[in-house]
């Protein structure tokens, strides 16, 4: 079918047809592979301790390790969906590949003293490798269900975040120089056995394919899923990545990401350290990374179930407002020395530093279309591996210059400016940003 905008699309094969079961298989295998692979990013703050005394590390050396995985799980992104989608690289030969390197990045974090060489290991191979892991699974579900993807991103982004919560309290209670040789062997082998046993089901929708139960000219046939698209309409058409850039939207959410996600990197880096460094204890500490983590994956499962009724704009905005804010909250907790207050706004920042990411996973497809999803999403998300220099790396050098409370407000400050750039985004080719828009004329099959 074509719409009045030329945009056409494939309608007539359900799911089971394609897939040979429900295409809801295509949430929850993602969802647990994300999972797996959270621990590299969100338990790395609780091991920092015992990884600095057991390799001889000073703390400088370990979040630039941090740093470096974050540019290399963001990178790995544009190009490994560029290959996906010239039939180089399949959606399954990219989980096995990353299953593997995620193995040698946990076997270097172990072995390797040098920190260069666990750099190169855990850094850049593992960060390689997580990162085909992310990317295949954001995009096969933007893929699979394009006519309400905010709530199924939502929930997969989120198990990228509280997938990690046993191996923080792990790292923070059961982890020290005796034993930290075989605790990261151990995860190393559980991210690969995880991942490499999701991936065998993966497999890609046909390009510009439609679920049957859904008309994507009136949107009727679903009243739950007319509702979604009248505030979250489809792409007016299927846009490359040259043509997505030349809007000018794909740049601003690029840097919109870049200062979001820097903002949320310091938080995952900083909140445990600042917290021992109040005097909470290490059950405030760990139980702050734990909320932070929770919410963080819980929040990007609501944001994605709120956009779809909010709209996604409006609901990205919120977000990181809400991010923004949790930074000078955090500030103040600490000042006033209150454990309640730490913990209510780790709550907040968790759910503000996760749940901006499956908005800019929904609305790239919303955007610039489907078929060029793994390559436009990899654009965006590039924006995350400037983030991480300065989310970590340079955030610790902050902290050494103007302390904790002059680093956090700081953050504050770059969160608000973020939100007042995602006001001025817009669906290429409609005007309102995703506002409800009449319903299209049938034309002819095509």
């Amino acid at each position: 079918m074509t719409d009045s905008h030329g945009r056409v699309y494939r309608v007539g094969e359900t799911d089971r047809d394609i897939l040979g079961h429900s295409r809801k298989l295509m949430v929850y295998l993602p969802w647990i592979a994300m999972m797996a692979i959270s621990v590299f990013e969100y338990a790395y703050g609780s091991a920092e301790d015992t990884l600095s005394h057991a390799h001889g590390w000073t703390q400088s050396n370990t979040f630039w390790i941090l740093s470096v995985w974050v540019f290399f799980q963001a990178g790995i992104a544009f190009p490994a969906g560029w290959l996906r989608e010239r039939g180089v690289l399949t959606a399954r030969r990219a989980m096995y590949t990353g299953s593997g390197l995620c193995l040698v990045g946990f076997l270097a974090l172990s072995h390797l003293d040098d920190v260069w060489l666990a750099i190169l290991g855990f850094g850049v191979v593992g960060g390689i490798g997580a990162g085909l892991v992310y990317a295949t699974c954001i995009n096969m579900v933007g893929k699979w269900f394009p006519e309400r993807r905010g709530a199924r991103t939502g929930f997969v982004n989120g198990g990228f975040a509280y997938g990690s919560l046993p191996f923080i309290f792990i790292f923070n209670y059961a982890f020290d120089t005796e034993n930290y040789h075989r605790v990261l062997d151990l995860i190393g082998v559980y991210v690969m056995i995880v991942v490499f046993a999701s991936a065998f089901f993966f497999k890609d929708p046909p390009k510009n394919w439609w679920p049957a139960d859904i008309d994507p000219l009136t949107f009727s046939g679903d009243s739950k899923n007319a509702r979604s698209l009248a505030k979250n309409p489809p792409a007016v058409r299927q846009f490359t990545p040259k043509e997505a850039i030349r809007t000018g939207m794909l740049p601003l959410m690029w840097i919109s990401i870049v200062m979001t996600a820097g903002v949320s990197i310091f938080g995952i880096s900083f909140q445990v350290d600042f917290a021992k460094d109040v005097g909470f204890g290490p059950l405030v500490a760990a139980s702050s990374m734990g909320v932070m983590a929770v919410i963080n994956g819980i929040g990007r499962g609501v944001v994605g179930w709120l956009s779809d009724r909010w709209g996604r704009r409006t609901t990205l905005v919120f977000v990181i407002v809400v991010l923004g804010l949790a930074q000078f909250g955090v500030i103040w907790a600490g000042d006033v020395r209150s454990e309640w207050l730490f913990l209510f706004f780790a709550f907040l920042s968790g759910f503000g530093g996760g749940a901006f990411y499956p908005m800019f996973a929904a609305l790239t497809p919303d955007y610039f279309g489907e078929n060029y999803n793994a390559t436009n999403y990899g654009l965006v998300y590039s924006g995350k591996l400037v983030s991480g220099l300065f989310g970590g790396g340079l955030g610790s050098m902050v902290v050494g210059a103007w302390g904790y409370d002059g680093a956090y407000a700081l953050a504050g400050g770059v969160s608000m400016v973020a939100a007042a750039l995602a006001l001025l985004l817009r669906q290429p080719g409609r005007t309102g940003g995703g506002e409800p828009v009449p319903a299209a004329k049938p034309h002819p099959a095509t």
